[in-house]
């Protein structure tokens, strides 16, 4: 009886490498809103890491988190460092390239819990009198998190995040 369950053991691990070999060696969430605000106003919360606070969700995982700004106060080159011991890890952002009222692009590294180097972009359009803003993560997808990402999908982990970051940002935008 061993031996069996033994087997079937091996052969789930095999299947499950398997599936992890075959999925795709990059990942990309993405949600989106419109704001009854003009892009330049919206655009200003986005590209000036100060203003975060106010509306990002990953603001509100520990209020005793670390906060580094370096660089410029806004814009390419701007920086924000986080470290906490709670939920929120540690890691860095830095814009790479700032459009204004159009495009904010930013190199995200993870140090802890787990290692990670992602693009962040929010794209911002102007759509009948209001803005399409749209928050987009994506990145390479090692071997190992293939195999997390075959229970645990990135949009599942971080999707709601971006919901409600976009909703907080057009509450704050609107007033």
């Amino acid at each position: 009886m061993l031996k069996y369950a033994g087997i079937a053991l091996a052969v789930a691990l095999v299947v499950v490498l398997a599936m992890a070999a075959m999925s795709p060696d990059g990942f990309r969430v993405e949600r989106s809103t419109v704001i009854q605000a003009p892009p330049d106003k919206v655009y200003g919360l986005i590209e000036d890491f100060h203003q975060w606070r106010q509306w990002s969700p990953f603001e509100n995982l520990d209020p005793d988190m670390q906060r580094i700004y370096r660089g410029p106060q806004k814009g390419p080159g701007a920086v924000y460092e986080w470290k906490s011991e709670g939920r929120a890890g540690e890691g860095s952002m830095r814009i790479l390239s700032a459009t204004p009222a159009s495009n904010v692009t930013i190199r995200l590294e993870f140090v802890e819990p787990y290692q990670a180097r992602n693009t962040a972009e929010f794209n911002l359009r102007e759509e009948g009198g209001a803005t399409r803003v749209t928050w987009a993560m994506y990145g390479p997808t090692p071997f190992g998190a293939k195999v997390v990402h075959l229970f645990f999908s990135m949009d599942s982990m971080v999707g709601k995040d971006f919901e409600a970051g976009l909703a907080n940002l057009k509450r704050l935008s609107e007033s």
